[in-house]
């Protein structure tokens, strides 16, 4: 769907939407429970994980351009695209002081920043209040903390930062999914104008990442040649995320690329063809069927990596 459209279809005939809710979605318990939802970090009968990303599916509906009015048919009744939205509010518990919290949370920020904004409000669990304008404040300011040993790195003109799962790199994506979601919340002008060169850095230090992790990817294709399947998968990943970020900064703010900007997006292009050229010569994806077994993670990354980078070109087209 995030590479292809909201109309895809499943190789069974389903839509993709009525398939994923049909197979995968849970209903309230007894009690009330959190309304309808998806099983974050479960997995299906055949290993595929429902949601690796809490929210993940919900986000992607509705970033699709699915109307909240949208209906899904199921075995145990009609469900709303809406009733999916207010339970991920309904379940919502802001812990701006939790590592692990900004790990998973820029798939729930995303979806909550596409549908409010500044000024608007909603209840969480426990019947807590949220502004959403103070949850998106947050998640700048810990944004900025995770990228400040890239910052500083950037600052100094160093030719790279090591990636050691440290700061952003110790998020889901190397962080670009929470990048994203502060970086749209700025399509409102009051927020472009209140964060202002906070904003900028933030973005400089994504392009910053660019030319950091090329020279870490290229050594380790060096060094580690029988590691390349991964090492290139990797690349494959951050520079579709890389396209896809800026691309939707561009589509969503208004954003201008400056000309160094914008040769770095053309950099970025030819990165991911060289590393989608060189899976295609290991015959990675004529190996999917194997791969799925054998490397179910290389696997999983490549159909997955494949849509964002797939999206990322089309947003640049």
């Amino acid at each position: 769907m995030t590479a292809l459209g909201a109309s895809f279809v499943t190789a069974d005939g389903r839509v993709a939407a009525d398939a994923i809710v049909q197979d995968f979605l849970l209903r309230p318990t007894p009690d009330g429970g959190s309304g309808p939802r998806f099983a974050f970090q479960k997995y299906a009968l055949d290993g595929t994980p429902v949601e690796p990303h809490l929210n993940l599916l919900t986000k992607t509906f509705v970033k699709a351009g699915l109307p909240l009015s949208r209906v899904f048919k199921t075995k145990q009744g009609d469900v709303r695209l809406g009733e999916l939205v207010e339970a991920v509010e309904q379940g919502f518990s802001h812990r701006p002081q939790d590592a692990l919290y900004w790990q998973q949370i820029g798939w729930t920020l995303d979806l909550l920043s596409h549908l409010h904004k500044p000024g608007d409000a909603f209840v969480g669990a426990g019947g807590v209040r949220y502004e959403l304008s103070k949850v998106m404040d947050d998640a700048l300011a810990a944004l900025e903390a995770a990228d400040q040993e890239l910052l500083v790195g950037m600052d100094k003109r160093l030719p790279q930062v090591d990636k050691r799962k440290q700061g952003i790199y110790a998020h889901s994506c190397g962080g670009v999914h929470f990048a994203e979601a502060v970086f749209s919340w700025a399509r409102h002008p009051s927020v472009r104008k209140a964060w202002g060169a906070r904003l900028d850095r933030q973005i400089d230090v994504l392009f910053y990442r660019l030319e950091s992790e090329r020279r870490q990817y290229e050594a380790a294709l060096q060094q580690a040649p029988e590691y390349a399947l991964q090492v290139l998968v990797q690349m494959v990943k951050f520079y579709g995320h890389f396209l896809e970020a800026t691309g939707r900064l561009k589509k969503e703010t208004g954003w201008k690329p400056t000309k160094p900007q914008q040769e770095a997006v053309l950099k970025a292009t030819v990165l991911l063809d060289a590393a989608v050229k060189a899976l295609e010569e290991r015959k990675a994806f004529a190996s999917m069927t194997s791969l799925k077994s054998s490397q179910r993670q290389i696997y999983l990354d490549l159909i997955g990596d494949s849509c964002h980078a797939a999206n990322g070109l089309e947003l640049w087209r």
